[in-house]
């Protein structure tokens, strides 16, 4: 089993809100994406590489509440505050073929859930209470069943280049990495919660999070 980066999680008040920011600090459009009925939420993506994006995503005005807390810690009325301001790097998902082993390695990352989305079927490791882990600095968790929405994205000129990564538990979070034998360009680092990603963008080389 082997864990790497599947997307980014840029949480937004709305897709118009995410779609500004994107141009302005990416240069780059992004792409429709779809609802989420069971969650309450809805997307715009980007692609960043063969298998990775970059999420916005929002609650569905139009959607259902959903019937268990939203994904994200998207229910929390902090967040919300936050992303009221500006849009924010929330956390990250990993991709791995092995889900089931994954939880069991780390019965943190929550219950796997069936998703589907047109073309799209995914397993999914969902927090019962939605919140994030370790503030969103060990990732959530996911399987795709057949395609993948990078496959379907346009070149954006977009690219991750590597993310940074800092926790006061980070000696806690460290062999949870190991359990999930998480590849790719991720540096964790003991101090305050942070989320960074250094990504190549047609305006340059571009750091978004806090």
């Amino acid at each position: 089993m082997r864990s790497e980066i599947d997307h980014l999680v840029v949480a937004c008040a709305d897709l118009e809100q995410g779609s500004a920011w994107a141009k302005a600090t990416l240069g780059v459009e992004p792409q429709p994406g779809g609802r989420h009925l069971t969650m309450g939420t809805h997307n715009r993506l980007l692609k960043l590489g063969a298998r990775c994006y970059l999420e916005l995503i929002a609650l569905d005005p139009d959607g259902t509440p959903p019937a268990q807390p939203r994904w994200f810690d998207l229910d929390n009325s902090d967040v919300r505050a936050r992303i009221a301001l500006a849009p924010v790097l929330l956390t990250w998902v990993a991709a791995t073929s092995h889900l089931i082993e994954a939880v069991t390695r780390v019965p943190a990352l929550g219950e796997v859930t069936a998703f589907t989305r047109n073309a799209y079927a995914w397993r999914f490791a969902l927090p019962p209470d939605g919140r994030l882990n370790f503030g969103g600095v060990l990732p959530a968790l996911i399987q795709w069943d057949g395609a993948h929405p990078a496959e379907q994205l346009p070149d954006s000129g977009c690219a991750l280049l590597s993310l940074d990564l800092a926790h006061p538990a980070a000696s806690s979070v460290v062999p949870l990495y190991r359990e999930l034998k998480l590849m790719g360009p991720i540096d964790l680092r003991p101090g305050p919660r942070s989320l960074r990603a250094r990504l190549r963008t047609p305006l340059g080389d571009v750091t978004i999070g806090e």
